[in-house]
């Protein structure tokens, strides 16, 4: 290998060399001294790389996994749509209604929060359920925190149960091509295990501890109207229309092979068309950014595929006994390069290596890398959204006290998830 890797030009240790900042901006957030998030990098790492290899806008974009993208803003739009018509937060004061025990409130949580995202997508639940559980929880005199641990890390586990729960496992079941009915029968009870061990160490073990000493709500309840975070009324119309669209788009899914991508485009066009919610009310809460991050990273990734370092790596890995889509390695590799760079670069990294392997390989990196990320606070957005909402709140959801119950819960379900895969799946 080290003789193969010495031919290589001078332009492809160009693009290496782009590929290896674009990362080390996913791994930090944005570079430094610059004012660039994750989108800025990847947008800004395309560019690069299209102007190092003289790659033609027209290739550049046939990099772009069209589909992905599609489905993506197509339940963009659809979530969009349930949050205008306060569907969450009605959901969630129902929940907190009920004469619960502080457990049973904690297991009623979970179970809602890892449902729902398992549709709308995990991000969107907790950005607006976060304000209104913390609010339930202070009017209670309940701690708030392991709650809000719990919502981030049910919003997790609970969106590796389908192909559309969450970013990366769109993009997985686009390229690989992955039954939905399929997946979601070898998805789920490892997911289903992952959420009664998440309540049975917030309710019993030192995750139930994690939260003290009580907090103080912050003078004049601040954060309760901040914005981005207003929380719409409740619309009875609004909310069965969007009902009825994903339900009728998870039938689809699950009992045809209708095109998805197609067919969730075709379900937020019925949304758009609205006497009373705006068009650009609805794009407005559409993630532009996200799109933006998936569509840098396909093409820099295509960029750094074409150098053929990538391939070597893989073909010298297995000859020292390491096959990358074997149960272990992948499981490794899933959980280690989620945790550095994030779950959906993570996946865009691996996923060129596990073409044609078999669906089991798919079902395994979907669910890697998305229990992977309650691992840190900072491994998924959804955990960052919930930490500083709550900082609004005046709750402190620092990386100690989430590292308390995301380290536990996520070796114990990555374990379940190897079991389940190697002697089950």
């Amino acid at each position: 290998m080290p003789t193969t890797v010495l031919n290589h030009s001078a332009t492809d240790w160009g693009i290496v060399a782009v590929f290896a900042v674009v990362y080390l901006g996913m791994f930090l957030g944005g570079l430094p001294r610059l004012k660039l998030d994750r989108s800025g990098v990847a947008l800004l790492g395309a560019i690069a790389v299209i102007g190092l290899s003289g790659l033609s806008v027209e290739d550049a974009a046939r990099a772009i996994d069209l589909p992905t993208i599609v489905l993506l803003f197509a339940f963009m739009v659809v979530s969009a749509q349930m949050r205008l018509g306060g569907f969450y937060g009605a959901v969630t004061r129902s929940v907190g209604a009920m004469p619960l025990s502080r457990n049973g409130l904690l297991a009623a949580l979970i179970v809602v929060s890892g449902a729902l995202s398992a549709v709308f997508s995990n991000d969107v639940i907790c950005l607006a359920m976060t304000p209104v559980v913390a609010r339930l929880c202070l009017q209670r005199g309940i701690h708030p925190l392991p709650f809000l641990i719990g919502l981030a890390c049910a919003a997790n586990i609970g969106s590796a149960a389908t192909l559309i729960g969450n970013p990366q496992n769109m993009l997985i079941g686009s390229v690989l091509q992955l039954p939905f009915a399929g997946y979601v029968r070898q998805a789920l009870p490892p997911v289903l295990i992952g959420l009664v061990m998440l309540w049975g160490w917030l309710a019993f073990g030192p995750g139930a501890d994690s939260g003290s000493p009580h907090p103080r709500p912050l003078p004049g309840g601040e954060g309760v109207n901040s914005p981005g975070v207003e929380e719409p009324a409740f619309d009875a119309w609004q909310t069965a229309k969007g009902l009825v669209v994903a339900g009728a788009l998870m039938l689809i899914f699950l009992f045809t092979n209708w095109p998805r991508d197609v067919a969730a485009l075709v379900g937020a066009g019925v949304l758009l068309l609205s006497r009373r919610l705006h068009s650009a009310h609805v794009m407005g809460l559409v993630d532009w950014p996200l799109l933006v991050l998936f569509m840098g990273l396909f093409v820099v990734n295509h960029a750094f595929e074409s150098t053929g370092l990538a391939a070597q790596a893989v073909v010298w890995l297995g000859a020292q006994g390491v096959q990358l889509a074997d149960p272990g390695p992948l499981l490794v590799a899933s959980a280690v390069l989620s945790n550095l760079v994030s779950n959906v670069p993570a996946v865009m990294l691996l996923l060129p290596h596990l073409r044609g392997v078999g669906e089991q390989a798919g079902v395994m990196l979907a669910l890697a890398t998305t229990f992977a990320g309650n691992l840190l606070l900072v491994g998924s957005i959804a955990n960052l959204i919930v930490a500083d909402l709550a900082r609004q709140q005046g709750i402190v959801m620092d990386w100690k006290r989430h590292a308390v119950t995301g380290i536990p819960v996520t070796l114990a379900t990555l374990a379940v998830v190897w079991a389940w895969m190697r002697f089950a799946g």
